[in-house]
């Protein structure tokens, strides 16, 4: 005997989960509508459009299913599979970090600076690929190398570079900077490991299910910039610039690592909350 289920609207589901999510996370409404989105396998219009439409058993299974999944914590990236950063879609799973916003400030201030229509530029631990992927979608001329030490991360970087059918990019596995061919770039960047190894961060949130190695670094979580900061010397061209990601209270200190190297023309640049987020400087001589 078959037991028909009482299937919600799309708008009672969504009023739903979002008060099921909303002492779970910081935006259950939205969460609520990605998960949504993505069971339906539509764009975000059809919820305002459909409100009323019912979901089908199979839909409704599907939402509680990963529902439960994120109630229990699992990011939303890794139940949908994808994260969109720069109005691009990325592949996205556990062996790399999710992107996330503020990374999207390092992006806009790479984009203002005065280089070369042809620059050559390098993204060091790359993840997703997200970084230097929409760099070269927005800069088809310049000539991007991106490198991670994770193997399953290379990967997906170039899943992703197929994806969004970007040509002028080559991704490679390298320890920093260890397998990058010998040349001289116009600009360095990164998002490398720079949570302190104690912080009380790592076990709350998203973090908890990404790799801790893309995370955490020695030295109070200056050890990856001081070692990108030092090394890069040998890989910029004269004028060239170098810049990182570091968390909302490292500014001064890598400023004071970027002066110790003896780059000039050091500036750190707050994200969308008015934190500072990215840290720039440039090779004089």
């Amino acid at each position: 005997m078959t037991t028909n289920v009482t299937c919600p609207s799309n708008a009672q589901a969504l009023a739903w989960a979002t008060k099921l999510l909303a002492n779970l996370s910081d935006s259950p409404k939205l969460d609520a509508e990605v998960l949504l989105l993505h069971v339906l396998d539509r764009p975000r219009s059809y919820l305002f459009t459909w409100p009323e439409e019912v979901l089908s058993e199979q839909h409704y299974a599907k939402y509680k299913e990963l529902l439960e999944k994120r109630c229990e914590g699992l990011p939303v990236a890794h139940l949908t599979g994808e994260r969109e950063f720069w109005s691009l879609p990325f592949y996205v799973n556990n062996s790399t970090l999710i992107p996330r916003p503020d990374t999207e400030t390092l992006v806009e201030q790479a984009l203002a600076l005065e280089i070369p229509n042809d620059a050559k530029v390098l993204d060091l631990g790359t993840g997703t690929g997200a970084i230097a992927l929409s760099l070269a979608s927005e800069m088809p001329k310049w000539q991007l190398w991106a490198v991670d030490y994770s193997d399953d991360a290379v990967l997906l970087a170039k899943k992703n570079q197929q994806r969004l059918d970007i040509t002028n990019a080559t991704i490679l596995q390298s320890d920093w900077f260890t397998n990058v061919p010998k040349q001289r770039f116009d600009l360095i960047v990164s998002n490398p490991p720079y949570i302190e190894e104690n912080d009380v961060h790592l076990s709350q949130g998203d973090v908890r299910f990404e790799p801790l190695s893309a995370l955490v670094a020695p030295e109070q979580g200056y050890a990856d910039i001081r070692h990108i900061a030092k090394n890069a010397l040998d890989y910029l061209m004269i004028g060239g610039y170098i810049m990182v990601e570091h968390g909302y209270d490292q500014g001064v200190g890598v400023q004071e690592i970027f002066a110790q190297m003896g780059y000039g023309n050091i500036l750190t640049i707050k994200d969308m909350a008015g934190c500072d987020r990215v840290t720039l400087a440039q090779k004089l001589q």
